[in-house]
């Protein structure tokens, strides 16, 4: 029998006669990220257009973290309730202990118990990084595949976790260990939230804003260098002209900066990428320290390191290393870690190196804005380097950075 024209042209090929086929085929895939303040004001109906009705009824399974139920609860119920929307909410204590497949497992039986049209009901996930990355997983599992939209509610949040692709939990002791690639349908990023988010969370945000400053956009790391403190102090809630319109462009810049590099890169075919910096050494030190650092805490502590590797090798001069450490102090970040150990740091790189297909393809900022990869790091020049990393967070510390460990309150 022969194979027809037909089945040739569409992407099914037959490669013996004896029984081998192979089958080329591709997906599509869009998701947008919004800026939109007042997300649940009842005129805004963002959150209605993914999704449509079953059965004449508008349904939709609800996850919220805990604190922010507690804040906004009320105001997220009277919004479902003014749109006429079936829900049901299930509020989730959140937090990097607590990441793991059990939580998710949770998740799973209350979407069981709601019951959901999988195409028609999307999950809508109403938290910080840390829960969006969960009920990402849940929402790329169940069912092989449920849509589900974010609403990102910490900065960390709005500026890295809630605007890629990447879903995960932390398993066997590592962090994201087991994860997918599914981006939410539409992310709605509202700065408002930030107003009830702690002062050391958003200092957590900014150091991934800072990130993207560091490798790509020098204009971002002088907007911070200007302004960070007072975005610190308003909590991106623009209470002065100065503080509103720094909060726009830095969200703005940090937002696009990340994208920029997604896009072209969704499923990281390409390993060396410039996002990953601040990411080399963090993910160990992270899980080996908590609760003590968070997430960004781990990856300025990790920038503050590579810095010094970077200003060592003459990729950058002592003074923009200075000015750099300068404005992790003042963002009120840590430049320094006691777990940055030899041990630790080995181990570390190890991890990163297997998970970097065993090259190190370590990125180091060249100046303030640029940015390259090596792949030859000796643990001399990591001992080496984390010495000068020390003395130079115990100098911060001496002429009053903030906190313990050169800034870390």
């Amino acid at each position: 029998m022969s194979i027809s024209t037909a089945e040739s042209r569409s992407g099914l090929h037959v490669r013996d006669e004896a029984g081998s086929w192979l089958v080329h085929t591709q997906k599509q895939v869009s998701y947008e990220v919004r800026m939109r303040d007042h997300v649940f004001r009842r005129d805004h109906t963002d959150l209605l257009e993914i999704g449509a009705d079953t059965d004449g009824r508008r349904r939709r399974f609800v996850i919220v973290d805990s604190k922010v139920d507690e804040l906004y609860g009320a105001e997220i119920r009277a919004y479902f309730a003014h749109h006429d929307v079936e829900y049901a909410m299930m509020t989730v204590h959140a937090n990097e202990t607590v990441k793991d497949l059990d939580t998710a497992g949770r998740i799973v039986e209350k979407i069981d118990a709601f019951g959901i049209a999988r195409r028609r009901e999307p999950v809508i996930v109403v938290g910080g990084g840390v829960l969006t990355d969960v009920v990402g997983l849940v929402s790329s599992l169940y069912r092989r595949g449920t849509p589900f939209l974010r609403v990102p509610t910490t900065l960390i949040g709005l500026v890295d976790a809630g605007v890629g692709a990447k879903t995960g939990v932390n398993f066997n002791g590592h962090k994201n260990r087991l994860g997918t690639y599914a981006p939410a349908d539409l992310t709605l990023l509202d700065r408002r939230f930030l107003a009830t988010v702690g002062r050391r969370h958003i200092s957590n945000g900014l150091a991934e804003m800072l990130k993207i400053a560091l490798i790509k956009d020098h204009q971002l790391f002088e907007l911070l260098e200007r302004h960070g403190r007072l975005l610190l102090e308003e909590k991106f809630q623009g209470i002065t002209l100065a503080g509103d319109e720094a909060a726009t462009a830095a969200l703005r810049a940090a937002t696009h900066g990340m994208l920029e590099e997604l896009q072209p890169n969704l499923w990281e075919a390409q390993l060396e990428r410039c996002v990953d910096y601040g990411h080399t050494f963090s993910p160990t030190v992270e899980m080996r320290a908590l609760p003590a650092l968070l997430h960004g805490e781990a990856v300025c502590v990790d920038m503050a390191f590579t810095t010094v590797i970077a200003q060592r090798r003459g990729l950058l001069t002592e003074a923009e290393r200075d000015r750099i450490l300068a404005v992790m102090a003042a963002l009120e970040l840590p430049t320094w870690h006691p777990m940055l150990d030899p041990v630790v740091l080995a181990h570390a790189l190890q991890d990163t190196i297997r998970h970097r297909d065993n090259q190190q393809r370590l990125p180091l900022p060249v100046g303030i804005g640029g940015v390259t990869f090596v792949n030859d790091l000796t643990e001399k020049e990591m001992h080496a380097a984390v010495t000068v990393q020390r003395d130079l967070a115990a100098g911060i510390r001496d002429t009053g950075g903030n906190g313990r460990y050169g800034g870390h309150r």
